[in-house]
């Protein structure tokens, strides 16, 4: 749990100081609290983690549910609101995150352990290590691990960031050390604890 994107929900719902029911699903599982039950594939027909439900609204994507709970917060510094440009910026900071960045990673994970065994291709492995090396040093042109991510103040976009990091790292990837050592100066941040405490 601590290493999917659920974490980033809990997180996000930490920082924003929003009250939350947590529910834990078992990964790969058809039993009542499993991500392929039908119940569950009722709100996330793809089975996967988060899924976020409030009154009728459900979201399926970490991405949307972090601006979602931003916007939600009346900490209005965790998504840019006024000043578009910066707004831009952080919509920018986020996709390549959710699209360049996490990718290498997440075929990593599909083709060592989450992907039916007879659908996982190990050869593709130095690829999906080539793709995140390329992303990383796209990073480090626009940030070098110094303060946050977007602007001036934390926002959801450190969420991503900081939390793809570990990802990287638990996953045996290089992760240059500024960037590790932004990342743990973020996982330090007292949300981030509290909603670590809530898995364990």
């Amino acid at each position: 749990m601590g290493k999917s994107r659920s974490f980033r929900a809990l997180w996000a719902l930490e920082e924003a100081g929003i009250e939350y029911e947590y529910v834990a699903v078992e990964f790969a599982s058809n039993k009542n609290n499993g991500a392929q039950s039908d119940a569950y594939r009722a709100l996330n027909p793809q089975g996967k983690v988060p899924t976020l439900v409030d009154e009728e609204l459900v979201l399926t994507e970490s991405g949307a549910i972090l601006n979602y709970i931003a916007s939600s917060s009346s900490n209005l510094h965790l998504i840019p609101s006024n000043d578009l440009k910066l707004r831009a910026k952080y919509d920018e900071a986020c996709y390549f995150i959710l699209t360049e960045l996490e990718q290498g990673l997440w075929t990593n994970g599909k083709h060592r352990f989450a992907l039916p065994e007879e659908r996982r291709v190990p050869d593709i492995l130095p690829t999906a290590d080539w793709e995140f090396n390329k992303a990383i040093k796209a990073l480090q042109t626009f940030f070098d691990g110094e303060d946050y991510l977007v602007g001036d103040e934390f926002t959801m976009a450190d969420v991503l960031l900081a939390h793809t990091l570990n990802w990287a790292e638990s996953f045996k990837f290089t992760v240059p050390e500024k960037l590790l050592t932004y990342k743990n100066k973020m996982y330090y941040r007292t949300a981030c604890k509290k909603s670590l405490s809530v898995i364990e």
